[in-house]
């Protein structure tokens, strides 16, 4: 274990082990407990600014994904292969009372899946544009091509990101990022029944512009569908907290104190 000084004391590294991967984790701040899950393509150290806001107020862990940032390849990605990595983090942990579960994109679907499975052993969910429980598939038959070009460009980026800068990056192909997409099309589709085994406050923080503010193309009917998934869900539940940012899908990144003042509101 490695320990670094931070504006609001000392930031503790360590890894955990498990299914043959390593999972790096940081753990730092004050007061209630709260775990920051990562998204798909994302790493605990892009979303520095975001945990160091939550730090001043809360016991903050986070962690790496398998093949992301710190943590080395793994023989398979998949959502449940990624749910495990978050299991095993909390499983690990010796928090003194049950955190908060911060997620952002993948990471939000990961925190209701698992509150879901471990009834009590969840204080709250803050869900960051994700975990949407859509009334149909994201990515349609018309959009295949255009989200290959994209997985195509998101994975040569990210290796590039990876190679230049060790923390960053991810080391999925295109092929395992495309795969993965449409994985989590299908299991958004099945969210609503995962919502209803969790009794702990739920709170969602989305943006207006997932796919962009364009008038043609795939954006309109995207960030309706966004939107459509978000009023499903709060039909079904209606105590579930919404709060919109006129942001991308790079709010986590471009809009972390705003985030981080609705993370410390009421839940």
């Amino acid at each position: 274990m490695t320990t670094e000084p931070t504006a609001h004391g000392p930031v503790r590294h360590s890894t955990v082990h498990h299914d043959g991967v390593t999972i790096p984790v940081s753990r730092g701040g004050r007061g209630r407990p709260l775990v920051l899950c990562p998204g798909l393509n994302s790493t605990q150290a892009g979303l520095r600014e975001l945990a160091a806001l939550l730090r001043r107020d809360h016991d903050v862990v986070t962690f790496d994904l398998r093949g992301h940032g710190l943590a080395p390849a793994a023989d398979r990605y998949s959502f449940d292969a990624f749910l495990s990595d978050l299991a095993a983090v909390q499983a690990a942990l010796r928090l003194p009372s049950p955190p908060v579960l911060v997620g952002y994109s993948l990471g939000a679907d990961l925190a209701v899946h698992h509150a879901a499975e471990h009834p009590g052993d969840v204080a709250g969910l803050v869900l960051i544009d994700g975990a949407n429980p859509l009334p149909e598939p994201f990515i349609a038959e018309a959009d295949l091509r255009e989200f290959r070009a994209m997985a195509d460009g998101l994975a040569a980026r990210q290796l590039a990101e990876r190679a230049e800068d060790g923390t960053r990056g991810a080391a999925l192909t295109a092929q395992d990022i495309f795969a993965l997409s449409l994985e989590i099309d299908v299991v958004r589709a099945a969210l609503l029944d995962r919502y209803r085994r969790i009794d702990c406050p739920v709170r969602m923080i989305m943006s207006t512009s997932i796919a962009g503010d364009r008038a043609e193309g795939r954006a309109p009917r995207h960030n309706r569908l966004w939107r459509a998934g978000v009023e499903r869900l709060v039909r079904a539940r209606p105590q579930t907290s919404v709060s919109w940012l006129d942001a991308g899908h790079t709010l986590a990144f471009t809009h972390a104190p705003a985030i981080a003042e609705i993370v410390r509101g009421p839940a």
